[in-house]
């Protein structure tokens, strides 16, 4: 059923999106483990693509869109393989990885028609601390702003949440050209979700609605440019950028994270909000 363009799932489907969000999950955790310096981020597709196929689901990235203007074909990769100041949609290729570099790794998969979407960013080695912080901030703004979702609220009430941590922990670029969204039956649907913006306005937060939400925050400028590939997305200044992603949707008795292999029990329950999964 869809409510003004925006699709509401039954409990089933809800059920297909969180087998969906398993695999993404799963994959994520694979590829996290087995990073390291010396890999290209080809290998890193290659393993996803394996495991993605081994659970019996199929990848929503590959071949997605006709992204440019001249309408030549789609994505290349299963994942989204983003490096330092690559703030989201690199390419997988032969881009090796070396020691105190970090990572965005965006991934999605089907499973019965439905979709789900998540991102972690993983640090090569040794890191500076301001990246580490980098990281942390940005995930922790993730969670603030699942955190925020309640049952007859709004959009923005995410959105304001996610603002507002990363502006409590320091001088971060919050990137604005590029938001959370809709996801269901196709990956990308409405409504956006914006990680700035005053509480209380956008679409109204119902069971049935699932939401990616991604920030993307910088070390420095949140104005990003794209490059020739028309897919990979840098910051202007070169500064170093992270970027963390789930999908979530709401039930009677909280905020259940499809994408997340406990539902995000640990990490709600740890913020003081109630968990809504099984």
């Amino acid at each position: 059923m869809f409510d003004r363009g925006i699709e509401i799932k039954t409990p089933a489907q809800i059920e297909s999106m969180r087998e969906a969000g398993l695999v993404v999950a799963s994959t994520l955790e694979l590829l996290r483990t087995t990073v390291q310096a010396g890999m290209t981020t080809a290998e890193l597709n290659a393993l996803a693509h394996d495991h993605i196929r081994a659970q019996g689901a199929t990848s929503n990235f590959l071949g997605y869109g006709a992204h440019s203007a001249s309408g030549v074909g789609g994505f290349a990769g299963v994942i989204c393989t983003s490096v330092n100041d690559e703030v989201v949609h690199g390419i997988p290729g032969t881009r090796t990885l070396h020691d105190g570099d970090i990572i965005s790794i965006d991934c999605g998969a089907i499973i019965d028609g439905w979709h789900g979407d998540a991102a972690i960013t993983v640090a090569i080695g040794d890191v500076p601390d301001e990246v580490t912080e980098l990281m942390r901030v940005t995930e922790q703004s993730l969670w603030d702003g699942i955190a925020a979702a309640r049952l007859g609220g709004r959009v923005s009430d995410i959105s304001h949440a996610v603002e507002s941590s990363v502006r409590a922990q320091g001088d971060y670029g919050i990137v604005e050209g590029f938001t959370g969204h809709g996801i269901g039956s196709a990956m990308h649907q409405p409504p956006n979700v914006p990680n700035v913006g005053r509480p209380g306005r956008g679409a109204k937060l119902v069971k049935g609605l699932a939401l990616a939400v991604e920030p993307m925050i910088t070390l420095a400028t949140p104005n990003t440019r794209t490059l020739a590939d028309d897919w990979t997305v840098v910051t202007t200044d070169g500064s170093w950028a992270a970027h963390y992603e789930h999908t979530f949707t709401l039930t009677d008795s909280g905020a259940w994270v499809l994408t997340a292999i406990d539902g995000g029990k640990a990490r709600l329950e740890a913020l003081g909000v109630p968990y809504g999964g099984h």
